[in-house]
């Protein structure tokens, strides 16, 4: 089992910044990559961004390419979503998740540990 804790969620303005962080614990050995989705209500939990937990390699969705970051600290155990130039379409519940399988994969039913989610909301 992996369980994971976001955290750094909250309310900031239109262009503003925000880093979420998701610390992992339990059997994180196992991890291949995680990632970052998010959720907007009325919508479907879509892709954000992704990092493979032993390498640097990185993904993004077209949307926050070249707005937002996802790094590691692998000593800490803990990913984190730098978020730049925030827009109010970026309101959201922030979702943290951990893949035990090889590769990387953009779809939410690709991974197997969630967190509990951060709200993040971006005014106008």
């Amino acid at each position: 089992q992996v369980q994971l804790v976001e955290s750094g969620g909250g309310l900031v303005q239109a262009g503003g910044s925000l880093r979420l962080s998701c610390a992992a614990s339990g059997r994180t050995y196992t991890t291949y990559s995680m990632g970052w989705f998010r959720q907007a209500p009325g919508k479907e939990r879509e892709f954000v961004a992704a990092i493979r937990w032993g390498g640097s390699s990185t993904y993004y969705a077209d949307s926050v390419k070249g707005r937002f970051t996802i790094s590691r600290d692998n000593a800490k155990s803990t990913v984190y979503l730098q978020m730049n130039s925030l827009k109010p379409e970026d309101t959201a519940v922030y979702y943290c998740a951990a893949r035990t399988l090889p590769g990387i994969n953009t779809s939410s039913s690709g991974y197997n540990y969630w967190g509990q989610g951060t709200q993040v909301t971006v005014s106008s």
